[in-house]
C-alpha cells in the first residue's frame, strides 16, 4: 500500500465525516480511554455506524454517564461499559476474562487511552508510569484478546501514539528509569515509540490470522491528556497563548478521532498495518523542517519491534 492516491480526508476531518456510509452492524469493537477526550468521539462514531462498542475505561461512574449521555444523543449501536485500569495488570486480565467469557469475537480495538508527562511514579507492577500504561498495559490487554481478535477473521488493532514519539526511541537498557535520571517527556517519548513499534510487531506476528495493526498520531488536542503540565508549561510550548486560545494547530476532539477511525475502518487498510498514520494519511518521515509531523525511523523498525514484543512477553508474564 503506497501513499500516492489523493486523500479524501484531512487535518480537519471529523470522525463522523470518516465514518459516514460504513456500516458496522454485526462488528465488536472495544475503545480503552472511551470515557473522556477523543475516546468519547471514537465511541460515538463507531455506535453511530452500528457497532457493539465496549466503552472501557478505569472510573466506571463516569463511563456509564457518557454512554448514558452518547445513547441520549441517539446512537444507533450497542454502548456498553467495561472497567479497566491499564495501570494495574490485575485489572487488564480481569476485563480480558470477562470479555472471553461472552464468546464474542472483536473486530475493532482501539488502544486509545494514555497519560503523558506524568510525574515519576510507577504502576501496580513497577513499571514507570507511562511506559507501563500506554504501552505494557495496552500490551498485555491486546494479548490476552488474540483469541476473539482470531475469530472475528478480520481484525483491525489501532495503536494511540504521538509525534512526541521523535523524544525518545524505546531504552532497553533502562525501560523503567531505575538508572537514568527521570524526564517526563523521555518517558513519554519512549512510550509513544513503543505504540507504534507494537503495531508493527503485531502485524508481524498476527497478519497471518487476520489480525493487522497501525499506529495513529491523533494530533494536539486540549484534553485531559495535559493534567500534569501546568500552565507556564503549555504558555512556553505555545500551546495556547497569554488569552487562552489554543494554538491553530490544535484539532476538536471530533477531529483528533478521525486518524483513528480512518485506521479502523478505511478499505485501503484491509490486511495492511505496520505503518504510521496522522491527518488521515500514512505518514512521511519526519525532518527537522516539519517538526510537528512525519515518523521516526527507528519507530517503524522491525527488528526493535521483535526485541519489544519478545520484551514485552517477559514483563507481563513476570
Amino acid at each position: 500500500m503506497t501513499d500516492t492516491a489523493a486523500p479524501k480526508f484531512g487535518a480537519r476531518s471529523t470522525a463522523l465525516e470518516v465514518i459516514a456510509g460504513h456500516d458496522l452492524r454485526g462488528r465488536d469493537a472495544i475503545v480503552t480511554g472511551g470515557a473522556s477526550g477523543i475516546g468519547v468521539e471514537t465511541v460515538r462514531a463507531l455506535a453511530s455506524a452500528g457497532a457493539r462498542v465496549v466503552l472501557a475505561a478505569r472510573n466506571q461512574a463516569l463511563a456509564e454517564e457518557v454512554a448514558a449521555g452518547l445513547r441520549t444523543d441517539g446512537v444507533s449501536g450497542t454502548i456498553e461499559v467495561g472497567l479497566l485500569d491499564l495501570a494495574s495488570l490485575a485489572s487488564v486480565r480481569a476485563f480480558v476474562a470477562r470479555y472471553i467469557a461472552l464468546g464474542r469475537p472483536l473486530h475493532l480495538l482501539i488502544n486509545n487511552a494514555g497519560v503523558m508527562a506524568t510525574p515519576h511514579s510507577y504502576t501496580a507492577d513497577n513499571f514507570e508510569m507511562q511506559f507501563g500504561t500506554n504501552h505494557v498495559g495496552h500490551f498485555a490487554l491486546t494479548v490476552g484478546l488474540l483469541p476473539a481478535l482470531k475469530t472475528a477473521g478480520k481484525a483491525r488493532v489501532v495503536a494511540l501514539s504521538s509525534i512526541g514519539h521523535r523524544r525518545s526511541d524505546v531504552v532497553f537498557e533502562d525501560l523503567n528509569f531505575r538508572e537514568r535520571a527521570y524526564d517526563p517527556w523521555a518517558a513519554y517519548g519512549q512510550s509513544k515509540t513503543a505504540n507504534v513499534l507494537f503495531a508493527v510487531g503485531l502485524t508481524q506476528r498476527h497478519a497471518s490470522d487476520g489480525i493487522t495493526s497501525n499506529a495513529v498520531m491523533p494530533g494536539g488536542i486540549m484534553t485531559g491528556l495535559q493534567k500534569h503540565m501546568s500552565r507556564e508549561e503549555q504558555l512556553a510550548m505555545g500551546w495556547f497563548d497569554e488569552s487562552g486560545k489554543p494554538n491553530e494547530r490544535f484539532k476538536s476532539t471530533a477531529q483528533g478521532a478521525s486518524t483513528s477511525i480512518w485506521a479502523a475502518v478505511a478499505p485501503e487498510f484491509d490486511g495492511v498495518g505496520g505503518h504510521y498514520l496522522e491527518d488521515c494519511a500514512i505518514a512521511k518521515p519526519w525532518s527537522s523542517d516539519r517538526p510537528f509531523a512525519g515518523v521516526m525511523p527507528y519507530a517503524l523498525d522491525t527488528e526493535r519491534a521483535e526485541r519489544l514484543w519478545s520484551v514485552s512477553e517477559e514483563l507481563i508474564a513476570g
